[in-house]
């Protein structure tokens, strides 16, 4: 059912509105009470665009400074970006940020996801990187009291980012049965947490932080099956993909997927509405670039164009009410990444780099004189590896390896330790868990 019509909301609001309603009222349906209320106001901005395209003669509606006929800079500034014009590093990017940018990343998407061909989704939108992603999507669909779905091992920002933030209820499930993801338990606890509820919020992370897992081929139908399943007993799910380490699968233990859930859950189900959150940051390593992308995928495929529209002009509503715009620098060097007609094999390279750490990782942390001191949680992916450790609690292992050994680690849990081997040289891997095997045996014998 959808939300009743509020008098109270400014008319571009309510305009917006109706319009999903008559395209998507499932999704009118998801949007908290600020997703509702969002809107991308007309004024300034709209009377600068129309300035922009018609004032041929005159324009004095930009809140920058110009000089010579381009964006004014300071020589002190420019002279360290040579082949980058002014007005593509000082002014203000649109609020779905670079169009241009938004059309090559939605490429990309299709080029590397072959389940998105055909399909009818949304033009991604910039954010200024994975976490204010993740803000967006809280604007607009999670109200304090709603629940989220995740698995237990996560990335903790995300109680920031919900719980903390929005005052929503987090509720996990175990990550792990066996070898692989428990994808029993998953719909298990997607049937649970749907029951009574009209809507309910899954936040799925592969590859995931911490734990560096993807799922297999058949462990990713058992999700989508499952989920599909329950958007059609009438649970309206929002299903957000963070896809943070997308790309860089190695295929230890056997192969995994190699392409987002976020194609195979885009219109295959009025009820279900996916949202993918990916960036350059890792998949083109410019992590302090900060530039990422929010993708909507309806389920309703013969009307997703207007629903993505909706959801568009509210996304760049809430971006403008929060941060304005992304930066116009680093979209435009993404941009021209992008363009390079040897960035791809320049990520590959990269990317071997990473499969070569992976696999010293995963031969070393498995050696059986090892065993003693830890279980290795399987892994595949991404950045990371985590290690369940024996007969010492993972805190207090933390502390000791950085103060006796001068190594530094993460703990996530009671016995969970968390290694980047994606900082990691070759020549340091083994002398690490070399180490971490040391310190153990040393907190056991105190």
């Amino acid at each position: 059912m959808a939300p009743p019509k509020d008098a109270s909301l400014n008319p571009l609001a309510r305009e917006l509105n109706g319009q999903l309603e008559e395209a998507a009222p499932e999704i009118l349906a998801m949007l908290s009470a600020l997703g509702r209320r969002l809107y991308f106001p007309k004024g300034i901005l709209s009377q600068s665009a129309e300035a922009k395209a018609k004032g041929h003669r005159f324009n004095a509606t930009i809140g920058i400074a110009t000089e010579g006929g381009e964006a004014m800079h300071l020589p002190s500034v420019h002279r360290y970006l040579h082949e980058v014009a002014p007005n593509d590093a000082y002014t203000y990017a649109s609020g779905g940020g670079r169009a241009e940018l938004r059309e090559r990343w939605k490429e990309k998407q299709v080029a590397e996801n072959p389940s998105l061909r055909d399909k009818s989704f949304g033009l991604p939108i910039v954010t200024s990187a994975l976490t204010h992603g993740l803000s967006l999507v809280g604007d607009l669909f999670v109200d304090p009291g709603d629940r989220i779905l995740l698995p237990d091992k996560l990335w903790g920002n995300y109680r920031l980012a919900y719980e903390v933030r929005l005052g929503a209820e987090i509720v996990t499930f175990p990550f792990y049965s066996g070898a692989g993801f428990d994808t029993a338990g998953f719909a298990t606890a997607l049937a649970r947490e749907a029951e009574e509820r009209d809507k309910l919020i899954v936040l799925l992370n592969f590859p995931n932080n911490p734990t560096g897992y993807m799922p297999t081929e058949a462990e990713g139908q058992a999700i989508q099956e499952a989920l599909i399943a329950q958007a059609r007993k009438g649970t309206k799910l929002v299903v957000v993909l963070d896809d943070a380490y997308f790309g860089l699968f190695y295929h230890l233990d056997g192969p995994s997927m190699t392409e987002s859930l976020f194609g195979r859950l885009t219109g295959v189900e009025p009820n279900l509405l996916a949202v993918r959150l990916d960036g350059a940051t890792k998949e083109l390593f410019v992590w302090g670039l900060r530039c990422g992308f929010l993708t909507f995928g309806p389920g309703r495929g013969e009307t997703a164009e207007r629903a993505c529209a909706v959801l568009d002009a509210k996304t760049r509503g809430a971006v403008r009410g929060a941060i304005s715009n992304s930066p116009m620098l680093s979209q435009t060097l993404v941009e021209k990444a992008l363009t390079s007609s040897s960035i791809d094999e320049e990520r590959k390279q990269k990317a071997e780099v990473l499969r070569a750490r992976a696999e010293l990782v995963h031969q070393t942390a498995n050696a059986p004189r090892f065993r003693e001191s830890w279980e290795v949680y399987p892994f595949n992916s991404g950045y990371f590896m985590c290690l369940a450790v024996k007969g010492v609690d993972a805190e207090p292992l933390r502390v000791h390896l950085l103060d006796a050994h001068g190594t530094g680690l993460i703990a996530t849990g009671k016995s969970d330790l968390r290694i980047a081997f994606s900082c990691l040289e070759q020549n340091e891997i083994e002398p690490l868990f070399e180490v971490i095997h040391q310190a153990i045996q040393e907190l056991r014998e105190s």
